[in-house]
């Protein structure tokens, strides 16, 4: 088949077939095979979802009993990833400590090379659960705190906490942070999940998968809006100043973080449960920010809501993990421990009838140029 026209960042154009995950802009919907994103915040775990993920079904209660324990057993990292993580530079950024990390773990599983069934569980487990461990170490190592050692009797949204303050985490914002870690688990295919499959296709490693994606999302038009939305609610100060600063922001033509979305044409499903997250930390902290917030939101649907443009994911999330005393420049890496399991989907599934990406290009260079000695050349 012969295609001459560019689609610009392939937008639309279909190029896998998933059974993992679906969006329906229209109507605010986002399922993981087949269950509501809502009823599964509201009901699940992260780690039942994430064997929902993988294995294509809810568990029996053996079966995520086993899935939690087996888990757990693999959490603690290698000495010598924690002396990686040593040698960093204090002031780099978590996800470019978190990308250096994963494929120095892989290098001491040598059966990351075959992708036989036991061997494809053991890789998911490992990345699944160290991921939290190299975020919550990377950043007390960095502040000069002596690194903690895993507690397999704490969920992954748990331990991270307490790994991550070195203190017995509270049962509210564990569950908040395990909400948190099932919205973001996976989406369809995003530029990070579309990295991962490329790399996949070539038959490499799951570690060198997901550090595909990492570098993906570390990229500031995919992770990190978060981190940015919170600056410009400290900007804008108070809710008053709110629609001010939106309509001279949007006369500016200047992008408001945390709006809009390149499927969602009303507000994502995820922006919803993570409001009312937010409100409930904020209130229990006395923060201002969720008024702010609120006020921005009134704002800019009063502005933008003939556009189509409403609060996605990011708008809330941030706020949320800023109140579970999560470090802002750990934002992304938080967004990356979770949607390593949308990654190791996509890389099963991709494996399953697997064909590498080869694309093609329109060369649009000279052509027949004569070589010019450089003694003659201007």
């Amino acid at each position: 088949m012969s295609v001459t026209e560019i689609v610009p960042g392939l937008e639309g154009v279909p190029i896998a077939a998933s059974a993992i995950s679906r969006v329906d802009g229209q109507n605010s919907l986002l399922e993981y095979r087949g269950l509501n994103i809502e009823t599964l915040a509201e009901h699940s775990t992260f780690e039942e979802t994430n064997f929902l993920l993988l294995y294509g079904k809810l568990p029996t209660r053996r079966e995520l009993d086993d899935f939690i324990r087996d888990g757990a057993r693999h959490r603690r990292l290698k000495y010598r990833v924690i002396d990686l993580l040593k040698c960093l530079p204090e002031h780099g950024h978590p996800m470019e400590a978190l990308q250096a990390a994963v494929p120095a773990i892989g290098m001491f599983y040598p059966e990351r090379y075959h992708p036989g069934t036991e061997q494809k569980r053991l890789s998911c487990l490992r990345l699944i659960e160290k991921l939290p461990v190299v975020v919550a170490s990377f950043h007390r190592l960095r502040t000069g705190d002596d690194n903690l050692i895993p507690r397999p009797d704490l969920n992954i949204a748990g331990n991270f906490l307490y790994m991550l303050r070195g203190e017995e985490p509270d049962p509210v914002r564990t569950r908040i942070l395990d909400v948190c870690l099932i919205l973001h688990a996976e989406h369809t295919m995003n530029a990070s999940t579309f990295a991962g499959r490329v790399v996949a296709s070539t038959l490499a490693h799951p570690y060198c998968v997901v550090s595909s994606a990492l570098g993906a999302l570390s990229g500031p038009l995919h992770g990190g809006a978060n981190e940015q939305v919170l600056t410009m609610l400290e900007r804008i100060g108070s809710p008053a100043n709110a629609r001010a600063e939106i309509r001279r922001m949007v006369e500016a033509k200047e992008k408001i973080m945390g709006f809009g979305h390149r499927v969602y044409k009303t507000i994502d499903p995820r922006a919803k449960i993570l409001k009312k997250y937010a409100e409930q930390l904020c209130r229990r902290s006395g923060s201002r920010f969720y008024d702010i917030a609120v006020a921005v939101e009134e704002a800019a649907s009063e502005v933008l809501s003939d556009r189509g443009i409403c609060p996605n994911v990011d708008f809330y999330s941030g706020l949320v993990y800023a109140e579970l005393g999560i470090p802002r420049d750990c934002f992304t890496s938080v967004f990356a421990m979770a949607r390593v399991t949308g990654w190791l989907a996509h890389w099963i599934e991709q494996l399953e009838d697997n064909r590498i990406f080869r694309p093609t290009q329109k060369y649009v260079g000279r052509s027949g140029e004569s070589y010019v000695p450089i003694e003659r050349r201007g």
